[in-house]
């Protein structure tokens, strides 16, 4: 079976890094919906936390109507503009105090997260959970920091970085990919976090 083509690996990200303002997707008194992807929950049996908890942890922190979706830290709620543009100080905050867990938080709107399978540059390819994978940017990267990025550095994979997702194709798999978590957050001076295409899609459909 022929290599898939490989596609470029930059994206052209011309805009300083920023956290987009949850006022672009509500205004300060009517609530909207979002979802949060926390990095290194319930994973190998390190940062354990029940969803329950974690739930309450968003609620504490002024959110409501939440949900979570498996247990590696996926939520949705609704929050207003106030609320939302402190969650990303405040939900770390509350978990090291609360739970002593030092878990970093990945935020995106609902609208957000619908724009990534329209912008998936592997559309046209059998989307395995094994093979395909999203990283979520915390921020998104200077153009010099995502210039600096190295396509080469996992012979066989791919990777596209399109605004705050770094879509990636490996066909290696993921366990032996050296386009890990640790390599584009020191990289593009962010945090990211990543999911499958199957809790992607459903994320979507919860939050909509």
């Amino acid at each position: 079976m022929a290599a898939p083509k490989k596609l470029p690996t930059k994206a052209g990200i011309t805009k300083p890094a920023t956290r987009p303002a949850a006022s672009k997707a509500t205004t300060p008194s009517a609530p909207a919906r979002f979802v949060a992807l926390l990095r290194g929950l319930n994973v190998g049996g390190n940062n354990r936390l029940a969803m329950t908890d974690l739930a309450a942890v968003f609620a504490a922190c002024g959110c409501s109507a939440v949900t979570t979706f498996i247990q590696s830290g996926n939520v949705i709620f609704e929050a207003t503009a106030p609320v939302y543009d402190k969650l990303h100080v405040d939900v770390p905050a509350r978990l090291r105090k609360a739970h002593g867990l030092d878990v970093p938080v990945v935020l995106r709107s609902r609208d957000e997260l619908a724009l990534v399978p329209k912008q998936n540059p592997y559309a046209d390819r059998t989307l395995d959970d094994k093979l395909f994978n999203v990283l979520f940017l915390a921020d998104a990267p200077t153009a010099s920091a995502a210039s600096g990025l190295d396509p080469e550095r996992s012979p066989g994979d791919e990777y596209r970085l399109v605004g705050r997702e770094i879509y990636l194709w490996l066909p290696n798999g993921v366990a032996r990919s050296k386009l890990t978590n640790a390599y584009f957050d020191r990289a593009l001076g962010t945090v990211t976090t990543g999911r499958n295409w199957r809790t992607i899609q459903k994320l979507i459909e919860l939050s909509a």
